[in-house]
């Protein structure tokens, strides 16, 4: 059974009503939880994984409207993990296939109080310790990392956190995947343009909280001279003291771009017809933040 010290029974039968509308292969069995709040309120899109009891992940997946999940497995022990913003993880254990034990499991996640911000003035970013990276599809299947090695910015903090802002300047030349060649072709016309562009710059002036430590960072991004709207999700990760004693703040964003959007159009087609490159790069901020008095 799942070893939790409050609301829990074990999984590993199925209702009447779930068998009567589910054909199950003889020897699957139904593995069947909801995950609720301490007020019994259900936790949407907890994200759920069950594994073996070597570690193997057998099946993942998010809880539905009403917080609830059900996989079909074999008889057997398993490990199910449970985590969700702003709730503490859930761990536990449970036997499919018991008679013994039939009925759904009610996983109770306790709340825990997302990380306090940072407090109001003006921040800079710490280029020593952030990194601004970016992924891009090759050939169809692989991926292509890179990042830019020189950039610089700052964020005010106000009062109200939602009424922050934040901009950050790249220099476009300081693309780096690790690959000379490949990096003067993407500072060339057929890419950033670096010469005729040698900046890419993010200015922001709304910060939206989602839930917990997630954020919302709405703003204009400006690259191979075309601003488009960008929103980086942000999972602030809280704050801390530096070496110095100086009080330091710490976030990871993540953003998808279209290269179309900045009319970044090279392309070459491969046998079969398969691009080069793919049409979206998927762009990874983390970041520390220096208060400055």
């Amino acid at each position: 059974m799942f070893g939790r010290r409050r609301g829990m029974e074990s999984a590993g039968g199925s209702s009447p009503h779930t068998s009567a509308t589910l054909t199950l292969p003889p020897t699957a069995r139904l593995l069947s939880c909801r995950v609720l709040d301490t007020v019994h309120q259900p936790v949407r899109q907890a994200t759920f994984e069950v594994t073996d009891p070597i570690g193997r992940r057998i099946v993942s997946g998010e809880t539905d409207p009403y917080g609830g999940f059900t996989a079909a497995v074999p008889e057997g022990q398993y490990r199910l993990s449970v985590t969700a913003e702003g709730y503490a993880p859930f761990h536990g254990a449970t036997l499919v296939g018991d008679p013994a034990q039939p009925g759904t499991a009610e996983i109770v996640l306790d709340a825990v109080e997302p990380p306090l911000l940072p407090q109001p003035g003006h921040w800079e970013i710490d280029p020593a310790h952030s990194s601004i990276g970016f992924s891009a599809r090759h050939i169809g299947f692989a991926r292509i990392r890179g990042r830019f090695n020189t950039f610089a910015g700052g964020v005010r903090i106000a009062e109200r956190m939602e009424d922050s802002s934040m901009h950050v300047i790249i220099d476009a030349a300081s693309i780096d995947t690790g690959l000379r060649l490949r990096d003067d072709h993407l500072r060339s016309a057929d890419f950033l343009d670096a010469a005729r562009y040698p900046t890419v710059e993010f200015y922001s002036e709304r910060f939206i909280h989602r839930s917990g430590s997630r954020w919302a960072v709405a703003g204009a991004l400006t690259l191979h001279g075309a601003g488009r709207s960008v929103t980086l999700d942000t999972h602030y990760l809280g704050l801390g003291t530096g070496l110095e004693g100086e009080p330091r703040a710490a976030c990871r964003a993540e953003a998808e771009l279209h290269r179309e959007d900045f009319a970044l159009n090279w392309q070459s087609v491969l046998a079969h017809g398969v691009a080069a490159i793919g049409p979206s790069v998927d762009v990874t901020l983390d970041v520390q933040i220096v208060h400055k008095a």
